[in-house]
This record gives structure tokens, C-alpha cells and sequence, in this order.
């Protein structure tokens, strides 16, 4: 009895410690600003469940909840029933003639012929898809809270809450207290709005949608809108459960609650799509939406708050990280962003930027949901930039490059469950278009199997788009070393996607197999052998030599890739030590084109590294000063990776300074209007949530790299960050790395793994080989 007492004593006492720890620690991990938001891309804030984005405004008299679902899409087989997945039979047959104007180096004649089949294949209706029935993601509409309240307003606050996932909303009118918490519940499958008030008020909420209404409905506390897509007929339900002390009534569409200190909404939405070639429609979307509102029935508010909560902190509080002293949370977001442009010097800003990308991720891609798209899960339009679509020559594999590094594989798999709903239409475009087995994807992808060469050239043309997705698949595998997913999931989808290389490939005079033709992404004309396809075909088949090996498979078919991989025509230094980018050594000096894909072998590949290819970094490096320190917001993220694998950590620096320039800017910029918008979100412009990733994946690849099969703390370390640390960053091999620096050096190391599992880690060119102990827990000796 008395040892039970001293252990009930001495747990008390740690609780109690911990607690007034916990009250003395400020979250400075937050956006926020002292005014509400007046423009949706610029300033509105996100929150999310996986399933939906909304972006609240924080609004005073009405609050606007604008919000999307992901799988709601104009287009597809719906709009049209002679969609046929961009797909002509037999389109391969301009291929022959293509290649031999370019073995004659007739360029321009065969850059026209290939444009001309390809447009062929668009136009004619019975080769599928006019644009129209490509599609777009759906914004599903907005939800608008007016708020009867009058007076002067004092203390207003709106803020995005990083630590706890969570959204906020604060101010006084005439002594009276109000406040606001949003946040989107994953294992609710809902979005939650809590208004609060110390003192009875009346709200009336709307619902408006661009989209035609089928029923509308109220009964028990729950409002039902149940619409349509209009040129597809996709059906869609989204519900409203009310909470409230005052009184609810409902009149005309409208929700009226009177007399209310609290009122809770639980907000849920689901459409009848199904990832599921070729026909992507079936889903009971009412009975979704029974089961997620069955599930918040006997919870209250605290309940399902603190459920969300839990299942956020679980992912989110894997990763900590300080670069310095954050001594300016007490100044606004957007005025903070401005003063770190003109020179402030803000490591907190920076720790933020780099939390709020794996917040988003949360928010917006969890296990059986949809993928992020080139928005994450926020749009508010029915015909969004660039369809708001899967773009697949840079744009969804930057989305997903923080996954891993960060700690947040789990959001990496609905990835991996789009692309497996692309292989069989991925095969059909294969065969049709290049007489090849395997699956492809080309620039533009949807919902609903669109894998062709988009809509002409070059920058629709891009049937490497599978072999880069499959790098991810890969990537997984090697964070996670989980040889159960290699076997079902990845080596299946790589396996596929080497077969259309070894089949597209071709010999060229010289001996070596080349792309022909190709383009590289969205730049210059029609090659022989653009340089990505041939770096991207030599890392596929890397990689599943690699994967044959772990799973002791296919003995004939790793022999077949190793032959086809070492005849790849190899990456090139050109006339003016530049790494060319195409075949044929025509790089000009002075251009500035934001796309810069024949360095894919340095960044995300591994192809060229500054150990084992120095002169080849060194022709990436030429490439890249080349390219200048402008571009859009994806272009700026990248050249960050690119400088920190070149390990010129303050050169890194200043390009993701460049990312954070305030900008306001919201049409298309293709050149140089990258930056960020008051809200964080990165500007292309307009808004691409790739920068927002791949940013932060710059950050974590300048303190740990581990794509040289050895772990390197610090590699590219800015001489801006002296002192720091991070806790749980990953690293290939199934590791997890904790580190603290001070003046720059670092003072302590420590990798975490499995009990047995070998490696080597590498600080200022110093190899240790390790073994982790028993307690999971390896030390650098430094």
C-alpha cells in the first residue's frame, strides 16, 4: 500500500510539473493578424480534415467559411460520353517518322509533325477529351455566419493556432467577449466552427453554392443540401449538425439562433466519386455523411476537440525545430513577413514557415483521402488556375516532398493510392500513343484516368511523370524500410513504369539509349533526348534493381534493367561547362526559364552528387547561377534543394529568403513574381501550395541529407542558423535524427532506430559507421 501511495505521490508531483511547465511555455508556432481577412488566395486562413478545405475570413458582422471537398470535379466521363481518356488508337504511328527527322537533325520538321499528331489526337472527338471535359476541381461553396452584435470593437484577433491545429478568432464590442475555434477533425471525418460569447447572441447561417440544387432539407438539428455538378451530373451532400444553448429555426434555406453564449457546428461533405477506373462514380455519399454525423452523437464539443487534438499532436509533435530566438510573436503576420524582407532578422518566422507546410499536409492529405492537388485541398472556384489539377513535371512530386524528411509518411499514401488508380489507364496511353508496354502520366492529371500528352506542346508532353511519381514510391519504402508496402504497393507501380522505358528507349548511333523524342518540362523544343527523361529512366531502374534485391525477385528482369540502365545516355557537360538539357548541346547562357529539370539527377535524384560525380555538381552548379536567383515560387523552392545538395548552404538561404518576399500579386507570373502572401501561402503566382512544400523541404535537406546511403548532419548549415536544433527529422534507412548546434558547429547527435540496424553517418567529412543499442538510441561521437 505505502510503495502505491509514493507512486500515486510521485506521479502526481511529475503531473503537476509538467503542467506548470506546460503553462510557462508560449506557442509561438502561429499566424496571426489584428484585422479580418478582406481577399480569399491573399489572406483568409486554412484548415482542414484530410477530406475538405475550408479558408475562414474571421469576419465581425458575418463570418465567411468558404470550403472544398476534394474529390468534387467538373469534366470526366460524366461531361461526355465519348471521353475516352485523351486516348486515339494507335496515335504511335507518327513516332517512326518523328525520330527520323530528328536523327537528321531536323528539329523544327519534326517539333511540327509531332504537334500536329498530338493536337490530331485532342481534337478529333473521337480521340476523348476537348478541354472542357478535362475539368477542374469544384469549390462546393460557402458558409456565412452573420453575427448580430453593434460597437466599437477592441482586441481583435485572428489567428492560425500551428501547434494545436486549430483556427481562432477574438475580439470585445462594448465590454462583451467573443470568440471563435475552427479546426478540422480527421477522425471525425467533420469540420468544426465553435462561436462563443459571454453573453446571449443571435447568429443566422447560409449556405451558397455555384452549384444547381437538387434538396434541401432540416430535420433533428441537421441542414442537407444535396446538389449536382452541372456538366458531369457528380452528386454531392453537405450537412450541418447544430449545437447550441439558444434556440435554432429554420425558415428558407436559412439557419436562425437566437439567444445563444455557444454554438457548435459540425460541418461534414461527400460526393458520389469513387477512385475507381474507368468508372469513378457509385459512392453512397449520403450514407458517408450518416456515418461521420452517427459518430459525433453523445460527444460534446470537448470530446471531439480533444479527439482532434490527439490525432494531431501525434503527427505534428514528431518534429520540433529552433534556428534562434523567436522575439517577435507579438508582431502581426503580415507586418512581420514585410519587416523580414527589408532585413529583420526572424528565425522564428522561418521555424513557422517550415511548421505551417507540415500542418497543411495534415490538414490535407491523411489515408483514404484524396491526393493534394496544385492547391492542397483549398479552391474557391469552379475553374481554378491550372484546373487546381494533379500536375505531374514538378508540381505533385514537390506537394509530397516534405512527407518523409518531416516525419509524415502516413500522409504520403493517399499518393500512392491515386497512382495506383492510374496505372491501367496509364497502360492504355502507353500503348496507344508510344506502342509501349507499362503505364505513363503526362503533365496533366485529374480525377478521372486522364493520362495523355495534354493539350499540345511541349508542355503537355510528359510521359515521364510515372517514372517521377514512382521515385516517391520508392522513397517510402527507403524512410520507412516497411518491405511489406515495397512488395504490394511500390515495386508493383515501379516495376510497370521500368517496362515502358525499356520499351520506349532507343538506340542512337553512338550505342547509347535515348528518349526520342522528348521535350523537357514546359521549355525549348523537341530533342533527340531531353536530359530528365534519361536521368528519371536511370533512377526508376535504379531503384528497382534495388528493390529486386530486397525482395529477393525477378532475377531476369533486374538483369534486363541493369542493361538498360547503364546504356542511358548519361548526363553531359556542354560547351560552356554547363549541364546540358538536352541531347544536343544548345543551352543558351542567358536563359532564365523557371523550369529547370535536367538538374532533376542532382535534386530529388541521386545521380549526381558532389562526392562521387564532382564535376558533374560542378556542371549543375553552372546550370543553376546560369538560371539566376528568380522564378516562381516552385522554381525558387527547388534551386533552395539544389544549392543544399551542392552544400552551399548560404546560397540555399537566399533563395528561401526569395520565397518569403511579401507579395500581393494574384494573376500569372511565369518569370519571377514568386513569394508569399500575407497568409503564408506561397504565390507561383497565383497560389500553388507546391512552394509552400518544397520550401520546407529545402529547410530539412540543408540540416540532413541521406541520399548518399550515409547520413550527413548538417551538410549545408547557413551561416545565419548558428545556433539550433532539430528533433525528428528522418533519414533514408529508418532512422530518426536529433541534433543541436551552437556557433555553428555541432554539439550533440543522436540517431534513433531499430535495435541492430547498421548505417554511417557523416559530419564535416568524418565517416562513423553505427549500430543502434538496445535502448534505440545511437550518440555521434563528435
Amino acid at each position: 500500500m505505502n510503495n502505491t501511495l509514493n507512486f500515486l505521490f510521485l506521479m502526481g508531483l511529475i503531473s503537476l510539473i509538467s503542467c506548470k511547465a506546460e503553462t510557462k511555455t508560449e506557442n509561438n508556432l502561429r499566424l496571426w493578424y489584428d484585422k479580418p481577412a478582406t481577399e480569399w488566395m491573399t489572406e483568409a486562413l486554412p484548415i482542414g480534415n484530410g477530406y475538405m478545405g475550408a479558408m475562414f475570413f474571421g469576419g465581425l458582422e458575418k463570418e465567411q467559411i468558404q470550403f472544398s471537398e476534394g474529390s468534387l470535379w467538373s469534366g470526366g466521363p460524366g461531361s461526355n460520353p465519348d471521353y475516352n481518356f485523351g486516348i486515339r488508337e494507335e496515335a504511335w504511328k507518327y513516332l517512326p517518322k518523328v525520330r527520323e527527322l530528328l536523327d537528321a537533325g531536323k528539329l523544327d520538321e519534326a517539333h511540327k509533325l509531332a504537334n500536329q499528331e498530338l493536337k490530331g489526337v485532342i481534337h478529333k472527338k473521337r480521340g476523348g477529351a476537348q478541354f472542357g471535359d478535362y475539368g477542374a476541381q469544384q469549390t462546393m461553396g460557402d458558409l456565412f455566419i452573420s453575427v448580430e452584435h453593434k460597437g466599437e470593437v477592441s482586441n481583435y484577433k485572428r489567428e492560425l493556432d500551428i501547434t494545436n491545429g486549430e483556427g481562432k478568432v477574438s475580439y470585445e464590442i462594448a465590454g462583451q467577449k467573443y470568440s471563435r475555434t475552427y479546426f478540422g477533425s480527421y477522425p471525425a471525418k467533420a469540420m468544426v466552427y465553435r462561436f462563443e460569447s459571454n453573453s446571449k447572441t443571435n447568429y443566422l447561417l447560409e449556405y451558397e453554392t455555384p452549384h444547381k440544387k437538387n434538396e434541401e432539407a432540416f430535420s433533428k438539428a441537421i441542414y442537407s443540401f444535396r446538389g449536382e455538378v452541372e456538366d458531369n451530373g457528380m452528386q454531392f451532400e453537405t450537412c450541418l449538425k447544430i449545437d447550441t444553448d439558444g434556440k435554432l429555426e429554420y425558415e428558407n434555406g436559412k439557419l436562425k439562433v437566437t439567444d445563444a453564449k455557444t454554438l457548435t457546428i459540425y460541418h461534414v461533405a461527400a460526393t458520389d466519386y469513387t477512385l475507381e477506373y474507368p468508372k469513378y462514380k457509385g459512392n453512397d455519399y449520403k450514407a458517408d455523411n450518416i456515418k461521420s454525423l452517427s459518430k459525433l452523437e453523445g460527444k460534446s464539443y470537448e470530446e471531439v476537440r480533444n479527439a482532434h487534438q490527439k490525432d494531431y499532436q501525434e503527427l505534428f509533435a514528431r518534429v520540433e525545430l529552433n534556428l534562434g530566438k523567436n522575439s517577435r510573436d507579438s508582431v502581426p503576420t503580415d507586418r512581420r513577413l514585410r519587416e523580414y524582407s527589408k532585413g529583420e532578422v526572424d528565425p522564428g518566422l522561418e521555424q513557422i514557415y517550415f511548421q505551417y507546410s507540415r500542418y497543411m499536409m495534415i490538414a490535407a492529405s491523411r489515408p483514404g483521402t484524396m491526393p493534394l492537388h496544385l492547391q492542397g485541398k483549398w479552391n474557391n472556384s469552379t475553374n481554378p488556375p491550372w484546373a487546381a489539377d494533379y500536375h505531374m513535371n514538378i508540381n505533385q512530386q514537390m506537394l509530397y516532398w516534405p512527407a518523409e524528411v518531416t516525419n509524415l509518411d502516413e500522409c504520403h499514401l493517399p499518393l500512392f493510392e491515386y497512382m495506383e488508380s492510374l496505372v491501367e489507364p496509364g497502360q492504355v496511353s502507353a500503348k496507344e500513343f508510344f506502342n509501349a508496354r507499362g503505364w505513363i502520366v503526362n503533365t496533366m492529371n485529374n480525377p478521372f484516368g486522364f493520362t495523355s500528352p495534354g493539350w499540345g506542346l511541349p508542355w503537355g508532353f510528359f510521359p515521364g511523370g510515372a517514372a517521377w511519381l514512382c521515385q516517391h514510391a520508392w522513397e517510402h519504402y527507403d524512410f520507412t524500410r516497411d518491405e511489406a508496402y515495397l512488395k504490394k504497393t511500390a515495386y508493383p507501380l515501379m516495376k510497370e513504369a521500368a517496362l515502358f522505358w525499356i520499351d520506349y528507349l532507343t538506340e542512337d548511333k553512338n550505342g547509347f539509349l535515348v528518349s526520342s523524342p522528348s521535350y523537357s518540362p514546359e521549355h525549348g523544343g523537341i530533342s533527340g533526348g531531353a536530359s530528365m527523361d534519361h536521368q528519371m529512366a536511370w533512377d526508376l531502374l535504379n531503384n528497382c534493381i534495388s528493390a529486386c534485391n530486397v525482395l529477393g525477385v525477378d532475377e531476369d528482369f533486374k538483369k534486363e534493367a541493369k542493361t538498360v540502365r547503364d546504356k542511358i545516355f548519361p548526363p553531359t557537360i556542354g560547351k560552356w561547362g554547363q549541364l546540358q538539357e538536352w541531347k544536343e548541346d544548345v543551352d543558351n547562357p542567358n536563359n532564365k526559364h523557371r523550369h529547370v529539370s535536367h538538374l532533376y539527377a542532382l535534386h530529388p535524384g541521386k545521380q549526381i552528387t558532389v562526392e562521387n560525380t564532382p564535376g558533374l555538381a560542378e556542371a549543375a552548379k553552372v546550370s543553376i547561377n546560369a538560371r539566376g536567383d528568380d522564378g516562381t515560387g516552385w522554381s525558387l523552392a527547388w534551386k533552395v534543394n539544389f544549392w543544399a545538395r551542392l552544400k552551399d548552404g548560404d546560397r540555399a538561404y537566399k533563395l528561401f529568403k526569395r520565397l518569403l518576399r511579401p507579395t500581393g500579386q494574384q494573376g500569372t507570373d511565369m518569370m519571377s513574381g514568386g513569394g508569399s502572401y500575407s497568409n503564408l501561402l506561397c504565390a507561383h503566382p497565383p497560389f500553388q501550395l507546391d512552394g509552400n512544400m518544397g520550401g520546407c523541404a529545402g529547410i530539412a535537406e540543408l540540416l540532413l541529407q541521406s541520399h548518399t546511403e550515409t547520413i550527413e548532419l548538417l551538410p549545408a548549415l547557413p551561416s545565419e542558423w548558428k545556433n539550433g536544433s532539430v528533433k525528428g527529422l528522418k533519414a533514408r534507412g529508418g532512422f530518426e535524427v536529433n541534433m543541436e548546434w551552437k556557433d555553428g558547429e555541432l554539439v550533440s547527435a543522436h540517431i534513433l532506430g531499430k535495435k541492430g540496424a547498421v548505417g554511417s553517418s557523416k559530419y564535416q567529412g568524418v565517416v562513423n559507421e553505427f549500430e543502434i543499442p538496445e535502448n534505440g538510441v545511437h550518440s555521434v561521437n563528435l
